[in-house]
């Protein structure tokens, strides 16, 4: 018959020798873990500046077109969409009393558009 070896000798030998491999084991798994987050976070982080860099590239670039579209409105005076293809019979012709649309009206319109 073998010696017969009661369980909590076993449990004794065996905790120290586990708590030598379970606790650089689980370090290990913890920092990993951290890390994994932490680049997470990082790509995305990044990732949220592209987006915010790329949205205010376009902003830029609307507002540029806005202003050159402004400015040439501006030059010509009038637009091709301000002429009335019918024109007014009462309206006075732009050589006599001024311009046929003032420029508030205008201003007014162009400003609506932009909200």
């Amino acid at each position: 018959m073998p010696p017969v070896v009661p369980p909590f000798l076993i449990g004794l030998i065996a905790a120290p020798l586990a708590k030598r491999i379970a606790k650089p084991l689980m370090r290990g798994l913890v920092k990993t873990s951290v890390s994994l987050v932490m680049e997470v976070k990082r790509a995305a982080s990044e990732a949220n500046e592209g987006i915010h860099d790329f949205a205010a590239e376009v902003t830029a670039e609307m507002i540029a077109v806005q202003m050159a579209r402004d400015a040439r409105v501006r030059s010509d005076g009038e637009t091709k969409h301000d002429h009335d293809p019918e024109g007014d019979a009462d309206a006075a012709p732009h050589g006599e009393h001024g311009a046929k649309h003032s420029a508030k009206p205008r201003a007014a319109a162009i400003a609506a558009k932009g909200n």
